[in-house]
């Protein structure tokens, strides 16, 4: 493994310690509730990705839904609950927004 491999497992441990720091910083200003709270129905990711992609408002939103929920599925397991829920809050605001452009400039104009 040469300086390309060292390199990239330098990357790998910097992405790991700012998701770990994010996860702490969480849990500091959203402490974990008492377990014996009534919980919401369950759903599956499929059904998660299914409902945002009808909800979206462009086509090129609902493509992005597809990407941000798999993105946010793979990284799941390691974060709160509450800031998975946060997660998929933003990434519904975001698909709903009808101003939202994207990086592709796709989206109505902005209004003069």
């Amino acid at each position: 493994m040469g300086d390309r491999g060292n390199f990239e497992n330098r990357a790998a441990i910097g992405r790991a310690v700012r998701l770990a720091r994010e996860i702490d910083d969480f849990r500091a200003r959203w402490p974990t509730t008492p377990s014996d709270m009534s919980a919401p129905p369950s759903f599956t990711w499929i059904q998660l990705e299914r409902q945002l992609v009808d909800l979206a408002a462009t086509q090129a939103q609902a493509e992005m839904a597809r990407h941000l929920i798999s993105a946010t599925r793979k990284l799941a397991a390691f974060k709160p609950p509450e800031m998975v829920l946060r997660e998929i809050l933003c990434i519904t605001w975001v698909l709903l927004d009808e101003n939202f452009q994207g990086e592709t400039g796709e989206g109505p104009a902005e209004m003069i």
